[in-house]
């Protein structure tokens, strides 16, 4: 069964109660045909050390090889296409998808390399339970194991993510994914609804604001051309969460770039968010990377 945390469903049901009327207020138009059809494209990351000063693995003995990552978040168009169903809160073919779980996300992984003739890169045991997953709210802990050599879909380590998002080689040690300004390059709780919010975090006011996700690329891209990797919603990374950087078990997954919802600071490249890897909610999503 799929498990929406606590506070995730009270946010879920204060959005259901208004998603009828809901527009989409403070938003760009939808894109174009041939802006759609960058939504799926990869952009190659060309690997090294970590040039960001503001990262948790800046200093660290770390040197990535080259990887390519999604220029966008996965769009709801790109979903149905290899999913059949929508489950987002805020439908948008260009929007991204949302109320995806971790599990789900690996899975559209696997079955997005078959539709393209690629070798998943994910094996996928729902037999048993892992045993490195710790969390008590998780009924599902299907074991997941990966094929490194593969060529398919997969979601990025944290580092990856971390490094992508900093601008690789090319960072300029910004504190949000391409800017020191967040609303420049972030769709956050401030910024994402019919008027610009301030004062301190408070639900009430952000759903009756009337927040959502928006289109793709509706910002500016960072140092490398990618979009949203600071906010418009969080997104899942292949590791547990842990006090270290690279934890073999855990009861939840990292989580990066914070979203509409979340508080602007969730939006800096270096903050760790972390959710059940059965969790979902309208602010959880993710983009998918590929070995180079």
């Amino acid at each position: 069964m799929r498990r929406l945390s606590v506070s995730v469903a009270m946010i879920l049901l204060a959005a259901a109660i208004s998603a009828c009327s809901q527009a989409s207020p403070a938003n760009t138009p939808p894109k174009s045909d041939a802006d759609q059809a960058k939504a799926g494209q990869l952009i190659l990351v060309k690997g090294g050390t970590f040039k960001d000063t503001k990262s948790n693995f800046y200093g660290q003995s770390i040197t990535l090889p080259d990887f390519y990552i999604g220029q966008y978040e996965v769009t709801q168009r790109e979903w149905i296409e290899v999913m059949g169903t929508n489950p987002s809160q805020f439908k948008g073919g260009d929007r991204p998808v949302e109320m995806v779980s971790w599990y789900d996300a690996i899975e559209y992984c696997n079955k997005k390399s078959v539709r393209e003739g690629l070798t998943p890169y994910y094996t996928i045991d729902k037999s048993k339970q892992d045993p490195n997953n710790k969390s008590e709210y998780d009924t599902i802990k299907w074991i997941v194991t990966t094929n490194a050599d593969a060529n398919g879909y997969r979601l990025p380590s944290e580092a990856e993510w971390e490094y992508a998002a900093s601008g690789g080689q090319l960072s300029q040690s910004y504190t949000y994914s391409g800017s020191n300004a967040p609303d420049e390059v972030s769709w956050n709780w401030r910024n994402a609804g019919t008027k610009y919010l301030s004062g301190d975090w408070n639900w009430p006011i952000i759903e009756s604001n009337l927040n959502t996700t928006k289109y793709i690329g509706s910002k500016k891209p960072n140092e490398l051309g990618l979009y949203d990797m600071s906010g418009n919603i969080r997104e899942w990374s292949w590791n547990w969460y842990g006090d270290g950087l690279d934890n073999s078990s855990g009861a939840m997954r990292v989580v990066k770039g914070g979203g509409w919802l979340g508080d602007v600071v969730s939006n800096e490249v270096s903050y760790r968010g972390k959710f059940e890897a059965s969790g979902f909610g309208p602010d959880q999503g993710f983009r998918v990377c590929r070995n180079a």
